[in-house]
């Protein structure tokens, strides 16, 4: 008896061992676009407060065509995609390529006249330490079927990972699963989306254990699908009353259920992970939404900062059931100086986001709403699309002409440092152990020592 005993605490110790070096690894990747929480936080991260073009810039490495994806990291791989627009003869030869192929899936003519060019929508592996390429393969040419905002991108989801499996999403140009050699394990065509004033496409992909969400929310008829992350194959699908947004979903356990969080322009939804089953909703963020929610284990915090269309919501997930209009589950709202593209970013009870596209910041207590500081806006800091990151304390958020600020975390606005490289940003920021990593519109920086 007693050596059965002893011998089930150390299974037991084992597990948990297991567990908790499977945590750390996880947390020392940067799997998402907003990191291993979902929420802009990096957990084991001490990186430098301090750059220039000509300081503290340990490589730099030109990236072709333009993706605004955010770096997703998974130990020394660095995963990015980008669209990249062949020229006239690149065109042809392409055309060529396409010709000897049968996959439907490829478009032979142009279906718009937004460009009379084949796009490459590429993804690259980059090595974390030296910023040289591993591997680029190019998952798919074609002809754009529709045109894409003058300061977006055909490629501006950001990949998703778990160590084994890479998944790119371009959305109407396909999903597409590596491992992480940059061999293709599936590929799955959704259709075409029909976005609202052809602005270009945002979601990225979702992945939670073995399942892969993707929002396909556009002009037509929108949808919420789930994947099998092995094969591709579609586990369920739901129809969704929905024009088109740009936001990406969240996974939560909450009570021992899991949910898919759904910001909307009509309703916010919570669907149940395992057939698709509304849990609750709640009347729409209204035009425009682009920032992704975020989840502090009990509390879902949603936002939009489009015109007229100014709102944070916080919902106690415990008590969200049904509709919940009127309801005890919606602890607080607010409306003003929230976000439109950048997602907020939430650490220890506080909930930072700026305001709409600007660089000005706002400091707010998650649970009750109560404001630390409002819409500040450090000297020389102009429109930002990116989102912040928290690391070591402090607070990292870059606005599109290269201009960092670095502010620490807490109840008052206090600006460490200033920082500035020559290029356009809008991806957000990234950091893992001492680096930080910095997408650019043409290069992909890496700031350490």
């Amino acid at each position: 008896m007693k050596f059965k005993t002893i011998f089930c605490v150390i299974i037991f110790s084992l597990v948990i061992i297991g567990f908790l070096m499977s945590e750390e690894k996880y947390n020392d990747n940067w799997p998402n676009w907003r990191g291993p929480n979902d929420d802009g936080v990096s957990l084991n991260s001490n990186p430098l407060t301090e750059w220039s073009e000509t300081k503290n810039v340990k490589w730099k490495t030109p990236i072709p065509g333009k993706g605004l994806g955010t770096p997703v990291i998974w130990g020394d791989q660095i995963f990015i995609t980008t669209a990249i627009k062949l020229d006239e003869k690149g065109t042809k030869e392409a055309i060529k390529r396409l010709k000897k192929r049968s996959n439907i899936f490829f478009r032979m003519t142009p279906m718009n006249k937004s460009t009379k060019n084949i796009l490459q929508f590429v993804v690259y592996s980059i090595d974390r330490n030296t910023g040289e390429i591993i591997w680029q393969k190019v998952a798919r040419e074609q002809f754009p079927h529709e045109g894409v905002h003058k300061e977006g991108s055909w490629a501006s989801a950001s990949c998703v990972t778990d160590g084994n499996h890479v998944i790119a999403s371009f959305g109407s140009y396909g999903v597409y699963c590596f491992d992480l050699k940059g061999e293709m394990i599936w590929e799955k065509d959704l259709g075409d989306m029909q976005v609202e004033a052809t602005f270009g496409e945002g979601a990225s992909p979702v992945l939670y254990k073995d399942k892969l969400i993707i929002l396909w929310d556009h002009q037509g008829q929108s949808k919420l699908f789930v994947l099998n992350k092995e094969s591709g194959e579609e586990i369920w699908q739901k129809d969704r009353e929905e024009g088109t947004t740009w936001t990406t979903p969240i996974v939560v356990e909450i009570e021992g259920n899991t949910q898919i969080v759904v910001p909307g322009e009509t309703k916010s939804i919570g669907y149940d992970l395992v057939d698709g089953n509304e849990i609750w909703e709640l009347a729409g963020l209204g035009d425009g939404v682009i920032s992704c929610p975020v989840f502090d284990g009990e509390r879902v915090f949603l936002m939009t900062g489009f015109m007229k269309s100014k709102i944070v919501q916080a919902v106690d997930l415990k008590s969200a059931k049904g509709n919940l209009e009127n309801s005890d589950a919606v602890i607080w709202t607010y409306d003003k100086g929230t976000s439109y593209v950048p997602s907020p970013l939430l650490k220890d009870g506080k909930l930072y986001y700026l305001k709409g596209s600007r660089a000005q910041i706002s400091c707010v207590d998650s649970k009750t709403g109560k404001i630390y500081y409002d819409t500040v806006k450090p000297e020389g800091m102009k429109g930002a699309y990116a989102s912040p990151v928290a690391a070591n304390g402090y607070i990292y958020f870059i606005d599109r002409k290269g201009n960092c600020s670095v502010i620490k975390e807490g109840e008052k606005f206090e600006l460490v440092s200033q920082n500035k490289l020559d290029d356009n940003f809008d991806a957000s920021p990234v950091t893992i152990g001492d680096q930080l990593f910095l997408r650019g519109w043409n290069s992909l920086y890496c700031i350490s020592k």
